[in-house]
């Protein structure tokens, strides 16, 4: 498997799963993506790293302090080379943050932040700890978008935060998706959301690879989780949205052709 080096800032880089119940949760996805869940131990907060072949591809943590109130959900990390002058720019751009930046010895350093719609994502300056080191692999991230409610808002706070390129992928008005790129490729995507959606929130919604489609999402009831969208057909292959037993959501894809991500 072909092993990442490297993040451009703004690309995704880190997924991260915050859960109440940590060992349903690692039960759950050992099962449905074959991943080795490790346990860093009560130092970390029990930081739990998941591997696919010993190469680290997500993780699942219980809520940090303050916040433990928080929903069980998936988070999605942004790379960025400078987390602090990051997190000043997500502040000047109208967001918010709930972390303040802060160095993990050994890892590198995060901040965990909120978009001025209230999609909340984290910054990631890699050190040791690169963020996902597959991409694209069975068991791997593929590809994240953002469910936008108010694209007037948010594509330019996303924008001037990581300089994202902008293609409309669809016809602007029905279907507005469109493709954030970084030195011409596509690193992630953003969908306006229908106005029928208008009691959901703006998300990030993380995708994650797998070889069938079909079955994986036939894993999960067995397993406790829920089917919210069966598999159906994209123009970059095969999809279904899911949830955990915890009830975070989550996205799986059999590439079956081209993805925005080659």
């Amino acid at each position: 498997m072909p092993e990442r080096t490297y993040y451009p800032d703004g690309a995704p880089s880190w997924p991260e799963l915050t859960a109440h119940d940590l060992p349903t949760a690692v039960r759950f996805y050992e099962k449905i993506f074959g991943w080795t869940c490790k346990d860093l131990g009560p130092k970390v907060w029990h930081y739990t790293m998941c591997l696919v072949d010993d190469k680290p591809v997500a993780a699942i943590t219980p809520p940090a302090v303050g916040l433990e109130s928080t929903e069980a959900a998936w988070r999605v990390y942004l790379a960025t080379s400078d987390a602090e002058a990051s997190a000043v720019q997500v502040e000047a751009s109208n967001g918010k943050l709930v972390i303040l930046p802060m160095a993990l010895p050994d890892f590198g350093a995060f901040a965990l932040a909120v978009d001025p719609e209230g999609a909340t994502f984290g910054l990631w300056q890699a050190g040791p700890h690169l963020g996902s080191r597959l991409y694209g692999e069975p068991g791997a991230m593929c590809w994240n978008e953002l469910y936008a409610r108010n694209t007037k808002v948010e594509d330019p706070f996303y924008e001037s935060l990581f300089g994202y390129e902008e293609e409309q992928v669809g016809d602007g008005v029905d279907y507005d998706y469109v493709l954030w790129k970084i030195a011409g490729e596509p690193v992630c995507g953003r969908l306006r959301m229908p106005y029928e959606a208008a009691r959901v929130p703006s998300h990030w919604k993380i995708y994650f690879t797998v070889a069938d489609c079909d079955a994986t999402e036939a894993q999960v009831v067995p397993e406790g989780g829920s089917v919210l969208v069966g598999a159906y057909e994209m123009p970059h292959g095969r999809v279904a949205l899911l949830a955990d037993p915890t009830g975070a959501a989550f996205a799986i894809c059999e590439h079956t052709r081209e993805s925005f991500t080659g």
